[in-house]
């Protein structure tokens, strides 16, 4: 009996179920948001239409940082198989919101970066409607870049709706653009130093255990400092960035340091002895190294979304705690009191758009830039926590976002370098055999298959002496490079590299220059 074909246009109609079904969902939050601002503050003032409408635009901007800001922190387990896409959604909603809720604070800059000075504009009204154009500006955006499957910072989309909206309302001057020059200076440091540092680590776990004949002896050696240095890293920044709003963990760097220093020292120690206890379980090949990371991968994704939730649920809730403190108490602050409803909407808000619209990041930062292994996985959230530690002390604006893309794309690049540099090596043994040994092809395979099993310095002696005995051979710059070519591996999708690199960079400027149009258009509205 002949299986009948599927129907294309059923799975068109099952895709378009799905995508309403989301979007039923994403609306039915905002008019919850809706229906309990105003039923909390209706009547009280002809600005308590706005910030109603404020509430609502802020738990669209949590509903985006949560669809396309939280994939970094989970993304990189994701592709590497130590989460699964469910259980990594459940982790960051978790942690997120956590974050948000026990560590977000209970005062939040209402001017992100201090880049515009809220002096300089006239009054509380337009105050109003600076901060719900910049809001909405960002949130637009976040959405936008979601869909076409680019992850930029939310930090820098709200930063642009600031200065955008803050330029309309009090013209040029209101703009502190030494600020903003250190913001564009970011687009460069973030990723830079997150994929130097990235494809560091990875280097020095290749050197010190994957070019070694006794990976597992190695390994155990190895494994514990590097589990060390995670935890060193990930308390610190937990301290530094994730909790610094709790009274509790109001410590300075040094402090933070030390903390972080004592928890490395017991998890090198548990490591040692966890490692010693299971060795005879411990594969002696890649797959089987690659497993130890499995867990700190997992921990780590855990520790960025708590941090994540309680640093940038502030880009969702600050310009609306500004709003309410402005029509509540009258004046414009630079510093506002977060009151719960404000906080819980930016927290369920993160938690809602990554459960609806967060898959879709976290596969394009997980497996769509360069194939993740576990150890590439953890080279970049380590990364990601030591350049945010480095950039948080030397006053480097950085963002979160291209830092933990920066170190995905460093380590795809040192894998393109170090696959090109081996591809070529195997050119030219089959080049020096063929043409000056006169080896056929069996015997040329049968060397180059003990020529992948020998150690690194028994690679480099015969490299040395094979260019030592081609050292006549003369090539021109061209051939040189035709060659090269020949052996060129590409495992970084540059589609996508463009993509990001021009998506950052056209954040502030995008989101600016919509924020300063809806200004108008809100000002346009409402004057009587």
């Amino acid at each position: 009996m002949r299986k009948p074909t599927a129907n294309p246009n059923e799975k068109l109609v099952n895709f378009g179920l799905i995508d309403l079904g989301r979007l039923a969902l994403a609306i039915g939050f905002l008019v919850v948001i809706y229906i309990f601002v105003s039923g909390d503050i209706s009547g009280t003032s002809t600005n308590s239409t706005l910030l109603v409408m404020a509430a609502v635009i802020g738990g669209y901007m949590a509903m985006n940082i949560g669809a396309n800001d939280v994939a970094n922190n989970v993304g990189p387990a994701v592709g590497s198989g130590a989460l699964t896409l469910t259980g990594a959604i459940l982790i960051a909603i978790v942690c997120e919101a956590g974050g948000a809720i026990i560590a977000g604070g209970d005062v939040v800059n209402t001017i992100k970066k201090g880049i515009i000075d809220p002096d300089l504009i006239p009054d509380t009204q337009t105050f109003i409607w600076a901060m719900t154009a910049a809001l909405l500006a960002a949130a637009i955006w976040l959405n936008a870049a979601t869909y076409i499957g680019a992850p930029v910072s939310t930090t820098h989309s709200i930063v642009g709706g600031v200065l955008g909206a803050g330029i309309a309302a009090g013209g040029w001057a209101i703009a502190d653009w030494g600020q903003v020059q250190k913001i564009v200076a970011s687009w460069i440091i973030s990723p830079a130093l997150g994929g130097i540092i990235a494809a560091a680590f990875l280097y020095a776990i290749k050197r010190s255990v994957y070019y070694k004949a006794d990976m597992r002896g190695a390994a155990q050696k190895m494994v514990p400092f590097l589990m060390a240095i995670m935890a060193w890293a990930f308390s610190t920044y937990l301290i530094v960035k994730g909790l610094k709003r709790i009274d509790l963990f109001k410590v300075d760097f040094i402090v933070a340091v030390g903390m972080g220093l004592a928890a490395a020292i017991i998890v090198f120690f548990f490591v040692t002895i966890l490692l010693k206890k299971k060795s005879d379980s411990i594969e002696n090949t890649r797959e089987g190294i690659d497993k130890l990371f499995m867990i700190p991968l997992i921990v780590s994704a855990a520790f960025l979304s708590f941090a994540h939730g309680a640093n940038d649920v502030a880009n969702a809730i600050g310009p609306l705690a500004a709003i309410n403190e402005a029509v509540i108490g009258g004046a414009i602050a630079t510093k506002a009191a977060i009151p719960l409803w404000v906080m819980l909407i930016g927290a369920v808000g993160i938690a809602f758009g990554l459960a609806l619209y967060g898959p879709k990041l976290i596969k394009t930062v997980g497996s769509e830039i360069t194939e993740l292994d576990k150890v590439r996985a953890f080279c970049v959230a380590l990364a990601a926590a030591i350049t945010v530690i480095i950039a948080s002390q030397l006053g480097l604006p950085v963002s979160s976002t291209h830092i933990a893309v920066g170190g995905i794309f460093g380590v795809g690049f040192l894998r393109e370098h170090l696959t090109s540099r081996y591809n070529e090596n195997i050119g030219k043994i089959r080049k020096h055999m063929a043409e000056e040994d006169n080896e056929d092809a069996v015997t040329i395979d049968a060397f180059i298959a003990r020529f992948d099993a020998a150690s690194v310095p028994e690679k480099k002696q015969f490299l040395k002496e094979l260019k030592q005995k081609a050292i006549k051979e003369e090539l021109s710059w061209s051939q040189r490079r035709r060659f090269k070519k020949a052996y060129k591996a590409k495992l970084v999708e540059r589609s996508m590299l463009f993509k990001i690199v021009l998506a950052w960079v056209i954040t502030v400027p995008l989101t600016g220059f919509f924020a300063a149009g809806l200004f108008f258009m809100l000002r346009g509205m409402l004057l009587p």
